[in-house]
């Protein structure tokens, strides 16, 4: 820990404050045993916070994973919990996997799907019956546990995926603040540090793609039949 640079906060740096090459070199210390744990969580935080969106549809995270992997996810998480005893991997996950079977509810219904998809497999855990009771509810009646629900609502049903992308990779940050209190140099506060410089991989590389399909798009709204020109400009 005393080897890894201060992130910043989640929304300030261009890019990790460490290379990825570097960061792995230094988690190449921890003994073998934590090593396959951690990773073995890393590989469903990381499909669970920013799922693969479909080549060329112009998705973000928010607007779901592709058609298959929610059932291989949970067959993941399944295998994960029987297997990994380590109490903070296994909140972590949770807590994670809570919050995406939350926004896969969401997805749903927003796209127009009047009942909850029963005998489907498409979410994780005790919270699948509740929301499946209260679909019709804005908030699956989940709001007191999960206050950040409505506005999630709010944010879909306005189109703003950015903003939801937002407001999900903040929850998670703030999460993170919890669970890494009274952890410093331990194997517990490697596992915070290296979930809070995903969240700034993944923020600064998302937020970056964002902003050129932005710039793409007033290109093409401004110039019309003049984008083909520079298309063929020369690159500076």
């Amino acid at each position: 820990m005393a080897s890894l640079p201060p992130l910043g906060g989640l929304f300030e740096a261009r890019e990790p404050a460490i290379s990825r090459l570097r960061l792995t070199s230094r988690i190449g210390l921890l003994h073998p045993d934590d090593r396959a744990d951690l990773d073995r969580a890393a590989g469903i935080l990381s499909q669970s916070l920013l799922p693969e969106a479909g080549e060329g549809d112009g998705r973000s995270a928010a607007a779901g994973p592709p058609a298959g992997a929610d059932a291989l996810l949970l067959e993941e998480a399944a295998r994960f919990f029987r297997e990994v005893r380590q109490p903070l991997l296994r909140q972590l996950v949770r807590q994670r996997l809570d919050r995406r079977t939350i926004v896969a509810a969401l997805r749903r219904r927003h796209r127009g799907e009047a009942e909850p998809p029963r005998g489907q497999v498409w979410g994780f855990g005790e919270l699948v019956p509740t929301i499946e009771r209260h679909w019709r509810e804005p908030a699956f009646a989940l709001a007191g546990v999960f206050p950040w629900i409505p506005e999630a609502v709010r944010l879909l049903e306005s189109g703003d995926l950015i903003g939801l992308e937002r407001l999900l990779f903040s929850l998670i940050w703030r999460e993170l603040d919890q669970l890494g209190q009274g952890h410093h140099f331990d194997f517990e506060a490697v596992v915070i540090y290296l979930a809070r410089w995903s969240l700034v991989e993944r923020w600064s590389n998302y937020d970056a793609e964002a902003a050129s399909r932005r710039f793409r798009q007033l290109v093409s709204d401004g110039l019309g039949r003049f984008t083909d020109t520079l298309a063929v400009c020369p690159a500076r």
